[in-house]
């Protein structure tokens, strides 16, 4: 029920980068949603660029493509995944995109000859776009926004001096500060550590911000006393001072976090009248993570194994596919540069399956051909996902249907046999920013396929980020030599999704379908995924226990 006036509760983080706020302000999200409120969530994302879309995955991670088509920040996977909605282009915004609006407005005179300047245009726009994301045709009772960055930064100066402005003007029952900090245990001493902490809210409360709750991240439990010192040092309540100790699986956050009475102290502040909320079923998604019967190993065979971020929603795609199946998922890294320097053997046999994710340019490509031949000859269930399908198509070319040039015109714009190729529509672009094929797509199902089993249904929507395609002037050759199209566009003009009809489970699919899972409904692709991963460790199992059996005979 709508409660009237939005309020705004800002995040920020202290003393080192990666200390979680993105979790802690999903976690919110979800405790607010589970009090019947309406909630809407918003980063603000300090870097120049426009959006992360042409950011490099080993400096930025994953970039999370929204419906909309929106290349957006690895944290508003998160926002999606635990308040289960879908967000837009609004819901992340950069410096870089508040300078194009004010440059643009500028250069269009609108500021009538004013000498334009960080205050108040830059802050004011800011402002105006957080302000947004409260609004619409169902207005939001509170809106969560993450300030990216580390206090201190100067990149994240304007978002600060924005934010502080705004608490001026909205009240303070409307608006909260929370600061997520650090309290570092010191093993030689034996003890945890309040100074970082202090220097970061002092360092806060200089731009004119005071924090109304502290979360503090530690490995070691907090003790009361030291609660006391830190709430004495930085001008809040030690019952302000939450801890937040590291937990076996980000989905325990927001229960720990509601049982330190997190919740209760926003409303409380903010003034929002509302019922506890009911986090049973969120509590039995916990323990069946925490707590599997079987366990399922599988490979990922990608280039940027080195930055895990790169494959976020595929790890959580994972977490939540293994919690349907009562499995813990382990993942295994693999390189797929070391797969073409030593075989495919020595790191998938053993596995119970392989994923090759997305990626672009030519790396590390003959590796990942190599990963799926062993995983198509060996019935190992296979997965490919946007590019992953690529190198199932080429490899399947190359090896079954005698092309044995067969390329991606990506890899090799003289290749004898493109079978995958440019999308017509994206001939001709120079400009590299947001011009893929990007945001939800329709797909129809071909009846009696994996797809179809999992889905459920012959009409779906994905997410896609690409520029390349099957080629269809290859689809009669591949299906002749055995290839299966299991989904295409509506049109029937883009392959979707390929099989293969006489392996256990061979399925490679050109959108991302890691970007709609979420914890209380895994995605159907990878939960049957996992389901037949399943199935071919119990395989490998009995082959083991017969060969043992016949040599102790």
């Amino acid at each position: 029920m709508r409660q009237g006036r939005t309020k705004y509760i800002f995040i920020t983080g202290g003393v080192v980068s990666s200390l979680g706020k993105g979790i802690a302000a999903s976690s919110l999200g979800l405790l607010m949603k589970k009090r019947g409120l309406r909630v809407s969530m918003l980063k603000l994302d300090p870097y120049l660029n426009v959006d992360p879309g042409t950011m490099n995955p080993f400096q930025h991670g994953e970039v999370f493509v929204l419906d909309d088509g929106s290349e957006t920040d690895l944290d508003l996977g998160h926002y999606e995944r635990f308040i289960n909605e879908s967000l837009g282009a609004d819901n992340n915004v950069t410096t870089g995109k508040v300078y194009h609006t004010i440059i643009s407005r500028e250069r269009h005179g609108d500021y009538l000859g004013a000498t334009v300047q960080v205050i108040p245009h830059v802050t004011n726009e800011i402002k105006s776009r957080i302000r947004l994301v409260g609004q619409g045709e169902h207005p939001a009772d509170v809106v969560i926004c993450e300030i990216g960055g580390t206090v201190g930064d100067i990149e994240s100066l304007p978002f600060l001096e924005a934010i502080r402005q705004l608490g001026l003007e909205e009240g303070y029952e409307n608006v909260l500060y929370i600061h997520v900090t650090l309290v570092p245990y010191i093993e030689s001493a034996g003890e945890v550590k309040t100074k970082p902490t202090q220097h970061s809210v002092k360092a806060l409360r200089e731009i004119g911000i005071q924090p109304n709750i502290l979360l503090c991240r530690s490995a070691q439990p907090i003790k009361s006393e030291m609660r006391e010192k830190i709430g004495l040092f930085c001008n809040v309540s030690p019952l302000a001072v939450i801890p937040a100790i590291d937990a076996e699986t980000i989905y325990e956050v927001p229960i720990l976090l509601h049982d330190e009475g997190f919740d209760d102290m926003v409303t409380q502040h903010l003034k929002l009248f509302c019922a506890p909320p009911d986090v049973s079923d969120w509590k039995r998604i916990v323990r069946r993570i925490k707590n599997p019967s079987k366990i399922c190993r599988i490979a990922i065979c990608g280039k940027y194994v080195k930055l895990k971020d790169a494959y976020k929603s595929i790890i959580e795609a994972f977490v939540h596919a293994g919690e349907e199946n009562d499995a813990r998922v382990e993942l295994e890294w693999v390189s797929s540069e070391k797969i073409m320097q030593n075989g495919a053997e020595l790191y998938l046999k053993g596995m119970d399956g392989l994923l090759v994710p997305g990626g672009f340019g030519d790396r590390g490509i003959e590796g990942k051909i190599e990963a799926i031949r062993y995983a198509r000859e060996h019935d190992m269930p296979f997965f490919g996902i946007c590019l992953g399908m690529q190198c199932a198509v080429i490899e399947y070319a190359r090896t079954v249907a005698g092309f044995q040039k067969a390329n991606s015109s990506e890899f090799s714009a003289e290749t004898e046999h493109p079978v995958i190729s440019l999308m017509p529509d994206q001939r001709g672009i120079t400009d590299m920013g947001a011009t893929m094929r990007l945001g939800k797509y329709p797909c129809v199902l071909q009846p009696g396929s994996k797809a179809f089993e999992a889905y459920g249904t012959t009409e779906i929507t994905e997410r896609h980020r690409h520029r390349y395609e099957f080629n269809n002037s290859y689809r009669e050759n591949l299906l002749a030599a055995g290839f299966k199209i299991a989904g295409l566009s509506p049109d029937e003009r883009l392959v979707e999704i390929v099989e293969l009809a006489d392996h256990p489970w061979f399925v490679g699919v050109q959108f991302h379908p890691e970007l709609k899972s979420r914890p209380t409904a895994a995605h159907p692709l990878f939960r049957d995924f996992i389901k037949a991963s399943l199935k071919f460790h119990e395989t490998l199992e009995k082959n083991a226990l017969s060969v043992e059996s016949k040599v102790e005979s």
